[in-house]
């Protein structure tokens, strides 16, 4: 059976490189087709016709316009193999697809040997992350540490209320404050904690001992 690579990238250098190392013997099989798309619908139609083919694209210069974009796909074409392959990406980015999905992730920086094992991998099912990216999230790891740890005496006793399911202008009566400053500490609470809500707050809380389980339930 016949393997088929599906290039999703923008730029004509890239694209040439690309192919330049698959005709190396990156690839384990002597035959394979290739095909390159441009955007997300011919992505999509290009797996339809090759459901297990390998995917090397980058999402940065794709018109794909969220992770969960990408991750439906994913989900669409489970016998897909995948390596993300961009000059950068964010962190945020990153944290999901690597949680939520099989990817490889090999920046355009990364040296022959780590592109060569992204596209191994991803043959083999697997993910893979490059030293730079590792690198980047271990970083991004040590900031929300520390960031975590900067909560005031203040924003820790607001976001003990905002866990025990006080509303802010019901803070705002029981601390004096408005209710816009409480709401302000509030962005600034969950900036810090990289939170998205009330639910994430209270279990971020609950981890750090500023409420317990007698106190509220999750």
């Amino acid at each position: 059976m016949e393997f088929h690579v599906i290039l999703f990238d923008r730029q004509e250098i890239t694209r040439l490189g690309l192919q330049a190392l698959l005709r190396e013997g990156v690839l384990p099989w002597q035959e394979y087709s290739l095909s390159t798309v441009s955007s997300k619908s011919e992505l999509v139609q290009a797996l339809t016709a090759s459901p297990e083919a390998l995917v090397v694209m980058d999402y940065t210069l794709s018109d794909l316009d969220s992770a969960t974009s990408l991750l439906n796909i994913g989900i669409r074409f489970p016998l897909a193999r995948w390596v993300l392959f961009s000059e950068e990406l964010s962190v945020v980015f990153l944290k999901r697809v690597l949680c939520e999905g099989t990817f490889g992730v090999v920046l355009k920086s990364s040296e022959l040997a780590e592109i060569r094992a992204a596209i191994a991998a991803a043959i083999a099912n697997k993910g893979f992350v490059c030293r730079q990216v590792e690198e980047l999230l271990r970083l991004s790891e040590e900031e929300k540490g520390e960031e975590r740890g900067r909560l005031t005496a203040t924003e820790q006793e607001i976001l003990r209320e905002i866990a025990l399911g006080r509303s802010a202008k019901e803070i705002a009566a029981l601390r004096r404050m408005s209710t816009h400053t409480v709401t302000t500490h509030r962005k600034n609470i969950y900036r810090k904690l990289e939170v998205n809500n009330s639910q994430e707050a209270t279990r971020y809380a609950l981890r750090a001992g500023l409420i317990n389980t007698s106190d509220y339930n999750i």
